[in-house]
């Protein structure tokens, strides 16, 4: 297994430990209520170092971006970020990803799903025709998410540069707990405000930046937090999770996906992706609440009344926040309007559950 700079720190901790992605991950610390609701109403940090890296240079890095993603790059200034997916050749997902502009038309960096590094990476490569100056710094990259209402109030003394007045999906760099060449972006996977850091691995940055968050951190209430509330808390929010909810086989259109898909310049299965816009949705990614009691699972068939089967279960777990069981699924598109009545086959019942708008808290 491979672990991250900070894997150390996680088991000195007294993380409960477990295999993600290839890596050895935090699950959780204190549990996951505790966690979820330390992110919800203070701040909590999670080491997402797992996570991919590609920096992406030169004239045509621009045009290559353009032609693997949906969204438009184009438009993004320096200092920006923007959520993207990049389709397969049948409109599928390749992945998800966020793209920062570092310098517009000539720097950009790619942040990709940690299961799929070398997937995205093989991918770019292959349609690199022109040849862009690709690097993956995947490996000697590191990555914290921050995130909390008080995230970054806590942080800025640390921060030379002002991260409290970042606006949504922009990003700034400079010196940060001593560290220089910090990237500091408020970005996130919880809903609940903050920033996630990255910066290279060397020079001991790994420890000076962790302990220095939790010198000032710490008395002030943030909690280190593990995976199984990143899951918790971005399942609250609707947002999607790569071989779950989205995969090869969904397009960002039934997967809710269609503000990221921009159709006023050519990309990969664009007129696929088109073709399905005008011919309507046969399916649709739904978030819902369930109304009996039961926790719909990964897999699980989503039923009519009747027992007929109208899709599955993609994400589900107990909201720490509801305290009551939600989830995501795919469901015909008769069944995906808001508050229709869905059921979920859990062993041999069949558990009623309520379409509900994102986010579902």
């Amino acid at each position: 297994m491979k672990v991250t700079p900070f894997t150390q720190k996680h088991i000195a901790l007294g993380a409960k430990m477990a295999e993600f992605a290839g890596f050895n991950m935090p699950i959780s610390y204190s549990g996951i209520n505790d966690e979820h609701a330390t992110v919800r109403r203070n701040a909590g940090i999670f080491d997402v170092s797992h996570m991919g890296e590609f920096i992406l240079k030169g004239d045509k890095a621009l045009d290559l971006i353009q032609r693997v993603t949906s969204n438009d790059a184009s438009k993004l200034t320096a200092g920006k970020a923007q959520y993207s997916c990049m389709p397969n050749e049948q409109g599928g997902i390749v992945d998800d990803l966020l793209v920062y502009c570092l310098e517009p038309g000539k720097a950009y960096m790619l942040v990709v799903n940690a299961s799929n590094i070398e997937k995205d990476w093989n991918w770019m490569v292959k349609h690199n025709t022109e040849n862009a100056e690709l690097h993956n710094i995947s490996d000697r990259t590191c990555l914290l998410a921050v995130q909390g209402p008080n995230a970054t109030k806590i942080l800025q003394p640390l921060a030379e540069m002002d991260i409290m007045n970042l606006a949504y999906y922009t990003f700034t760099k400079g010196k940060f707990a001593g560290v220089d060449n910090v990237l500091v972006s408020a970005t996130g996977y919880t809903g609940a405000g903050g920033v996630e850091i990255y910066f290279e691995d060397k020079d001991e940055n790994a420890d000076k930046i962790w302990d220095e968050i939790f010198k000032i951190g710490g008395p002030q209430g943030l909690k280190p937090i593990g995976l199984g509330a990143r899951d918790t808390l971005r399942l609250e929010m609707g947002f999607c999770l790569y071989g779950n909810d989205i995969d090869d086989t969904t397009t960002p259109l039934e997967a809710g996906l269609g503000w990221i898909t921009k159709f006023t310049k050519e990309f990969t299965a664009r007129s696929i992706l088109e073709k399905q816009k005008a011919e309507g949705l046969k399916r649709k990614l739904v978030g819902f609440v369930m109304v009996d009691r039961g926790i719909p699972r990964h897999g699980y068939e989503i039923k009519d009344a009747a027992g007929n089967k109208i899709g599955y279960v993609t994400s589900g777990t107990q909201s720490p926040t509801l305290q009551n069981a939600i989830g995501m699924g795919y469901v015909s598109i008769e069944h995906a309007a808001l508050d229709s009545e869905i059921y979920v086959a859990v062993r041999d019942k069949l558990l009623k559950a309520k379409v509900t708008k994102f986010p579902l808290v």
